[in-house]
């Protein structure tokens, strides 16, 4: 693989900012609708029932090249960030510049995102890699696919790496991974983000995670004690509390370094692009972890001083058919380079 070096970021000019940034994309519309034909909406079984506990299940929106080219065509897996879905803005920006691009798209929802809490009697959580390889799995056995690239934002670009790792050079179908703000060190960005300046994002976290757990309580009141999301203040405390008490960690810190991509970033063994700003508030990459990308030849850390978290707005050129979404064009051109 050789060195990949996309066209530098340029903010746009009132977004400058790296909370002015994460807010602006997250909040602010798109000028036109995606172009993506519709999905075809597919389940697949992650994890298998246990006792008298329904199987987990996940939901993939999927949007298949035409029939006679689709077994050729390269595969990619969009995954969401913490309390996202397959309609976040990134996932349906990425993918409608992927179908364009003539690959297939699969927009995975993470267990109980995007309306499916019934699908799963588990919570999810930063650790479930297998998840990713089971969809891949799945949809390599429906539709005899064998070429395949993931690309996750935030806690996404973290079970995508986190697969990398664990997979090593041992799956050819897996030809690249791409991750945006990836939280690859969760415990410091855990940390960062309970940081006065960042006390708006945890708390948004902080109550659509416990909405969400109160939900699963409700759905499966013999598994869940929704008492435990009381007189929560951090999203440390929830992760200690719920996520690590339901999911079979000891702790939050237990959590947070099992379930890290930072333990196997040395394993990674295929071309692979983590973009992340300089200026995100509350991501953090650790000195280790930086040591670790370093050393693996495969990894393409781009690290504009700008972009915040999963943003990365710059000036669009419509003229040139760039929209300004730099991250989703620079995706691109890494799968189409090494793909």
């Amino acid at each position: 693989m050789t060195l990949f070096s996309p066209p530098p970021f340029h903010p746009r000019p009132w977004l400058s900012n790296g909370h002015v940034q994460t807010i602006a994309g997250n909040f602010l519309k798109r000028q036109a609708a995606v172009a993506l034909p519709e999905p075809v909406s597919e389940l697949v079984e992650v994890a298998p029932a246990t006792g008298s506990q329904i199987a987990s299940q996940v939901l993939c929106l999927c949007h298949w090249q035409p029939q006679q080219v689709r077994t050729e065509r390269l595969t990619v897996i969009v995954l969401h960030g913490l309390e996202g879905s397959s309609s976040s803005q990134y996932v349906l920006g990425n993918s409608s510049k992927m179908w364009r691009a003539g690959y297939n798209v699969v927009r995975m929802n993470m267990r109980n995102c995007g309306g499916t809490e019934a699908l799963s009697p588990t919570l999810y959580h930063s650790g479930l890699s297998g998840d990713v390889a089971a969809v891949l799995n799945a949809f390599a056995v429906r539709y005899h696919l064998h070429r395949f690239a993931l690309c996750g934002y935030s806690m996404g670009g973290n079970l995508v790496l986190k697969l990398a790792g664990e997979l090593g050079s041992s799956d050819s179908r897996l030809l690249a991974v791409t991750a945006v703000s990836p939280a690859l060190d969760l415990g410091p960005s855990a940390e960062a983000l309970h940081q006065p300046i960042n006390r708006l994002y945890e708390l948004r976290f902080l109550r659509a995670l416990t909405r969400r757990f109160e939900r699963k309580a409700s759905l499966f009141p013999t598994l869940y004690d929704p008492s435990r999301a009381r007189d929560l203040h951090s999203l440390i405390d929830f992760d200690d509390r719920i996520t690590a008490f339901y999911s079979g960690f000891r702790s939050a810190q237990d959590y947070y370094f099992r379930a890290a991509a930072a333990r196997v970033l040395c394993s990674i063994a295929v071309p692979t692009l983590i973009l992340h700003a300089l200026d995100d508030p509350f991501v953090r990459i650790s000195a280790e972890s930086r040591a670790q990308i370093a050393l693996n030849p495969g990894i393409n850390l781009i690290e504009p001083a700008h972009g915040g978290h999963c943003a990365f707005l710059a000036k669009a050129v419509p003229t040139a058919g760039d929209d300004g979404y730099w991250a989703e064009s620079t995706l691109l051109a890494f799968l189409r380079s090494n793909t």
